[in-house]
């Protein structure tokens, strides 16, 4: 019995209390880094988990120590019954967050309400009309926007995440920075992250000490406050002094958070991945179709997680392609 109650602690001694869940492979952009251009082999219907399965899976992580679960995608307003799932997970003893791309949030506000979900995270990779159809190849940044904005107006704790590539959207750090001047926002910098078919190259990342160069080259020193990050986070937080909002970058390629990570990820094909790294999975909906119980496949999951980013501990391992190109891609992992 005792075993059983610490399924969720590794190794390093790092207790797991944060799931992530993908709903779907679906999604309604096709974000460059994020999806190859050719798309993605989608799993059949009968691989992802159904509603069911998802909060009976999720159940048993809870009873184990989880105390924050996210859903994403894909999209996962993709998902028909994506309003079941969010209504269900909400009965669990657990703080239930969301990763969307806004486009059609505006019609959950009221089932986000009702079920007290209101941790927002959304994709908005730049301030630009014409860039974000290039870099999503949909046009839908006025809608998107506005989304966040109503977001904002009900109440919403809002986070915006942006992953940040040289000479794309490296231009717009300080716009998106001045986004926070009057929004009650997070920004979140993300640094480019090899996934397999998004081209990823080392010199297209933008790193958390290039961004906070530019920072430093348009804020003095005394307006830039460093706040006090919150405990496993895997952002360094920051705020621009008499700003409504703060701004964040996530540097998991330069200067990983390894060593507080709490989090694991339940893909939407019931496969469960220790690291967003990793290129090993562990297939629990499988185990649970077959009747048997996932605690055992969860354990050695958990006791299998690398201290570092699946293993690849420096930069070098990091660009050799045969070590991550076996990953998935970002939109079959999620979000």
């Amino acid at each position: 019995m005792k075993e059983q109650k610490n399924i969720l602690t590794d190794t390093f001694k790092r207790k797991h209390t944060y799931l992530r869940i993908s709903l779907t492979e679906r999604c309604n952009l096709r974000c460059t880094y994020c999806m190859p251009a050719e798309g993605v082999p989608l799993s059949p219907k009968s691989h992802i988990m159904t509603f069911e399965e998802i909060y009976t899976i999720a159940k048993t992580f809870v009873s184990h120590g989880v105390t924050k679960i996210r859903l994403t995608g894909g999209e996962p307003f993709v998902r028909k019954d994506a309003s079941v799932i969010l209504s269900k997970l909400a009965s669990l003893p657990v703080e239930i967050a969301l990763t969307t791309n806004g486009i059609t949030i505006d019609r959950y506000i009221t089932l986000l309400k009702e079920n007290n979900i209101l941790n927002i995270n959304v994709s908005l990779d730049t301030l630009i009309q014409s860039k974000f159809k290039e870099i999503t190849r949909r046009d839908k940044f006025d809608k998107v926007y506005s989304n966040i904005l109503l977001l904002v107006e009900n109440g919403f704790n809002v986070k915006i995440n942006a992953v940040l590539m040289k000479d794309f959207n490296d231009d717009e750090i300080i716009d998106f920075i001045e986004l926070t001047k009057d929004l009650p926002i997070s920004f979140r910098f993300i640094e480019f992250m090899p996934f397999d078919g998004n081209k990823w190259d080392m010199k297209k990342m933008v790193s958390y000490a290039e961004v906070m160069q530019k920072v430093k080259a348009n804020f003095s020193e005394e307006k830039i406050v460093r706040l006090q990050d919150a405990e496993n986070d895997t952002s360094k937080n920051y705020k621009i002094k008499g700003y409504s909002g703060s701004f964040a970058i996530i540097s998991s390629v330069t200067n990983p958070f390894c060593d507080s990570c709490n989090r694991l990820r339940l893909t939407a094909d019931g496969k469960l991945k220790n690291c967003l790294f990793s290129n090993t999975e562990s297939d629990i909906l499988t185990t649970y179709r077959d009747g048997k119980s996932i605690e055992p496949i969860i354990q050695k999951a958990v006791l299998g997680k690398y201290k570092v980013r699946g293993g690849m501990d420096t930069l070098e391992k990091l660009q050799e392609p045969k070590l991550h190109l076996q990953n998935r891609s970002m939109i079959t992992i999620g979000g």
